[in-house]
């Protein structure tokens, strides 16, 4: 069995109690099983690796199926075999065999631990006993849709393909496409959030489809069925599985902020051809890694039909000096303020002020102690005092007062929400809600005003508007990550869904010193391609994935590891910061085959795979 404390790798040996040979919880025992061990004085639990074969019987008693056996070093010991400790409990049903081989899959794909990946992989609470169904009989159409079965042929053929691409605009329709997917059996459905995890539930009930809401419904899904959840649904129990079909694709709520940084995406398509089904990816704006797995070209709407699925996206040219004076509250967007019926202003970056100069000396305000640019703090209604300044690197905090020349007149150069919603609220003369990712649901105000402003938290916090602003895209557009021209794309497509079709007066107002960037060109055009076609070209040049490995190594003990792994031939190590590094290869195999060869070292580590953030 492979226990679940995570630093332990190996596998051990336990023997069947006679006692379970009596009552017959022997007979439940199969590779998955969960139970508890007693190991090295203490009970950890487990999961059932392999099952001993009918020599190891004991008389009188044949081994049920699923008499327990897991590969440690009695395996290969030299001598008498020595006596086993028993098994300690029970514990219940685990993940089926086939899901931990998958588990095991992905564990070193991410260079991570079995035993991290098992857990995701088990279910939320004991599970005594599953009642295996049939499969579902598949009705030759859904009731709901007979309507839209005649333009569903394009849906249909995306389950002809093992991995399909498909390609449906933010505001588009993916009925049809599910629709397709629930007439071929019990599909296991994967979307990035939990609530829109349970509205795609009852949208399958309202059909008269059964479904399971992983991962609380884990035993309703292990019996059989169509099952629906987050990022960690991949690893569900699906015994007639007939398809995978993962939502917003391009998400990064499908990836593990965490070390490991596994992708649903990629665990999908392997699951799906591990299990001989078709997989189908969606996404309004594919991402390369989604366009490399698939078999194919994606498949989209026709092309007015896509253009429709996007609202207007009007762009304000910061580089105009009319235009500039009036820094990030323009005239054109005061204007669709006053103009619109509920309005969601973007800028992610909280507080007041985060970048400051001097009126007198022009010299930037920053830190004493460190050097880092200081920002002004949000008063807390404690004893904080309005306008003192604080440094994000080391908290040092001081008056507000300029370091070179002594004066206190100071001017904003980049404002953050908390300040410019005090100037809205002049500008428009009503009240403006501020609503962040630290905002909580409770604190009144945030959803009833007209107005609101925010980090992009408010994308997934108002439930509709008629207008999106990104108030300084050119922070997303200039980012320095290497995906950050497809995390701008995302906002977009996530403004774009939130105020609706162009049909229906949707608007997103980007201001921009860009606004020939491929993303605000893609957005415009309503036309993902323009966007896809430069960073494939940019990331190749590069060798950032997909076209190439990397590796962020990072924590107390990333110096230890990284002095293990040295500098082998074909990787390329760069030193980033205080004990954190990154490492390079053109291949993944050589990448991941290099990085297990080195002793995980005792301290906190971060060792991630093509991290989202980098």
């Amino acid at each position: 069995m492979l226990t679940d404390v995570v630093a332990l790798e190996r596998e051990f040996d336990y023997a069947v109690p006679q006692a379970w040979h009596d009552d017959g919880r022997a007979g439940r025992l199969t590779v998955g099983t969960m139970v508890r061990v007693t190991l090295k004085g203490r009970r950890v639990g487990g999961w059932v690796t392999a099952c001993d074969p009918p020599s190891g019987e004991p008389p009188g008693h044949p081994v049920p199926p699923g008499g327990l056996r897991a590969g440690g070093d009695s395996r290969t010991a030299v001598g008498p075999a020595p006596e086993l400790a028993p098994l300690a409990k029970l514990v219940g049903v685990g993940p089926p065999a086939e899901v931990l081989e998958l588990a095991g899959w992905a564990a070193r794909h991410w260079a991570g631990r079995r035993a991290t990946f098992y857990g995701t992989a088990s279910p939320p609470r004991v599970v005594g006993d599953i009642a295996r169904s049939a499969a579902r009989r598949v009705p030759a159409l859904l009731p709901a849709d007979a309507a839209a079965a005649a333009g569903a042929s394009v849906w249909e053929s995306a389950f002809d393909r093992a991995v399909s691409l498909v390609r449906i605009p933010p505001a588009g329709d993916r009925g049809p496409l599910l629709s397709a997917a629930l007439r071929r059996g019990d599909v296991l459905l994967v979307v990035p959030g939990v609530a829109e995890a349970s509205r795609l539930a009852a949208w399958v009930r309202r059909r008269g489809v059964p479904v399971s809401l992983l991962p609380e419904g884990w035993a309703q899904a292990a019996a059989g069925g169509v099952a629906v959840g987050t990022r960690a649904a991949v690893f569900g129990p699906m015994p007639h599985l007939a398809g995978i079909v993962v939502l917003d694709e391009h998400d990064e709520s499908l990836v593990a902020a965490d070390s490991p940084s596994w992708s649903a995406r990629e665990v999908a398509v392997e699951r799906a051809r591990r299990a001989g089904v078709p997989c189908v990816l969606v996404s309004p704006i594919p991402s390369l890694e989604a366009r490399v797995l698939a078999s194919g070209e994606p498949l989209t709407s026709a092309r007015p039909i896509e253009r429709e699925g996007w609202p207007n996206v009007e762009v304000v040219d910061q580089r105009d000096p009319e235009v500039g004076r009036a820094g990030l509250l323009s005239a054109t967007l005061v204007a669709r303020l006053r103009s619109c019926d509920r309005a969601v202003c973007v800028l992610n970056r909280k507080g007041r002020a985060r970048l400051l100069a001097c009126t007198g000396c022009g010299d930037l305000v920053v830190c004493d102690a460190c050097g880092a640019t200081v920002g002004e703090v949000v008063p807390n209604g404690t004893d904080e005092r309005p306008g003192a300044l604080v440094c994000a690197r080391c908290g040092e905090r001081r008056p507000r007062v300029c370091s070179s020349c002594g004066a206190t007149r100071l001017k904003t150069l980049r404002p953050g929400v908390n300040k410019l919603r005090e100037e809205l609220e002049v500008l428009l003369g009503e009240r403006v809600a501020e609503l962040t990712g630290s905002t909580s649901s409770g604190e009144p105000g945030d959803l009833s005003s007209r107005i609101v402003i925010g980090t992009e938290a408010a994308l997934h916090r108002v439930p509709r508007a008629d207008l999106v602003a990104f108030l300084d895209f050119d922070q997303e557009l200039s980012a320095p990550r290497y995906r950050a021209n497809e995390q701008a794309m995302a906002l977009l497509a996530r403004a774009a869904r939130l105020v609706g079709p162009r049909s229906g007066g949707g608007r997103i107002l980007v201001q921009t010193r860009r606004a020939d960037h491929p993303a605000v060109e893609a957005a415009r055009a309503a036309d993902p391609d323009l966007l896809s076609r430069h960073d494939r070209e940019l990331r190749r040049q590069l060798g950032f994935p997909p076209f190439g490995a990397l590796a962020e190594v990072a924590g107390e003990a990333a110096g230890a590891f990284m002095g293990g792994l040295g500098r082998p031939l074909g990787l390329e190590v760069s030193e980033l910061g205080e004990n954190r590094w990154v490492v390079r290869a053109a291949d993944r195999d050589q990448l991941l085959d290099a990085l297990a060869t080195v002793e995980r070292p005792p301290g906190r580590l971060r060792l991630a795979i093509d991290p989202l953030r980098l």
